[in-house]
C-alpha cells in the first residue's frame, strides 16, 4: 500500500524493542500463518507505526493483507453478493485496521480483530445499499407485476441470478449475530470455536445460532421455489 496513512489515537507510547523473530515454526513464504504469526505481524506493525517507521510498517502490513485477503474476500461477497462491493469493502477494512493499529490489543488474535472490523464494514454497506434501494421502492411496481413459470424463463442463467438474489436476501433478513455465524463458518472456512472467539460468544451460542439460521434460510428458500 502507497496511500500515507494519518496515525490515530491519543494515548502516544514509547516504542517496544524490536521483536527478534517471527514466532518458531512458522514459514511465511509458505502463505501459510497461524493465529500466533498473524498477532506477531501486527504487533510488529504497530510497533513500527508508533516509532513512526511508516514505510517498514507498510511492509509488514502488506503480509497481513496477502495472508487474509482471499478469506476476507468469501466473507465480504458473501454477506454483499457483488464483486466490486465487496472488494471495496475488503478494501475498506485493510485501510481502518492500518488506521487504527494502536487499538489493536496484541495479546490477542489479529485474525479476530480483523474480522470483526471486516463485517462492520460489510453490514455497514449492507444498509446503506438497502437504504438506497428502498429510496427507489416503487419505480418497478408499474412493470407486469405477474410472476413468471420457470418454464417462460429463457434460460439456466436466470434461474440461478434470482437464486441468487434469493439467497442473498435470505441473509440479509437474519438476525446479524446468526448471519455472521452462518458467513464465517460456511465462507470463512472458521470453526465454530473461532467464530467464537470474534463474535464474543460461547461456542454452543455459536452453534445455536448456526441452527436457526439454517432453519430460517431453508424455510426463506423453500417458499421461494414454491412461488415459482
Amino acid at each position: 500500500m502507497t496511500t500515507p496513512y494519518p496515525l490515530v489515537g491519543t494515548g502516544f507510547q514509547e516504542p517496544r524493542p524490536p521483536l527478534a523473530a517471527a514466532p518458531a515454526g512458522v514459514r511465511p513464504e509458505t502463505g501459510v500463518a497461524t493465529d500466533q504469526h498473524d498477532s506477531w505481524l501486527a504487533a510488529e506493525v504497530q510497533r513500527l507505526v508508533r516509532a513512526s517507521e511508516l514505510a517498514k510498517a507498510r511492509e509488514r502490513f502488506g503480509e497481513l493483507v496477502t495472508l487474509h485477503q482471499r478469506r476476507a474476500s468469501r466473507i465480504a461477497h458473501a454477506y454483499l453478493r457483488n464483486g466490486a462491493d465487496a472488494d471495496d469493502a475488503v478494501q475498506d477494512a485493510f485501510v481502518r485496521v492500518f488506521t487504527h493499529i494502536n487499538s489493536y490489543d496484541a495479546e490477542r488474535p489479529f485474525a479476530s480483530w480483523f474480522t470483526r472490523i471486516l463485517i462492520n464494514v460489510c453490514v455497514d454497506r449492507q444498509r446503506a445499499r438497502q437504504r438506497r434501494q428502498h429510496s427507489l421502492v416503487g419505480l418497478d411496481l408499474s412493470r407486469d407485476g405477474g410472476s413468471t413459470s420457470r418454464s417462460e424463463w429463457p434460460d439456466a442463467h436466470v434461474w440461478r441470478r434470482q437464486w441468487t438474489d434469493a439467497l442473498t436476501s435470505a441473509l440479509s433478513d437474519l438476525p446479524e449475530r446468526q448471519r455472521a455465524a452462518f458467513v464465517l463458518c460456511h465462507y470463512g472456512d472458521r470453526t465454530p470455536a473461532e467464530v467464537s472467539a470474534i463474535l464474543g460468544v460461547r461456542e454452543s451460542t455459536v452453534r445455536v445460532h448456526l441452527f436457526r439460521a439454517v432453519h430460517r434460510l431453508r424455510a426463506a428458500l423453500q417458499e421461494w421455489r414454491d412461488a415459482r
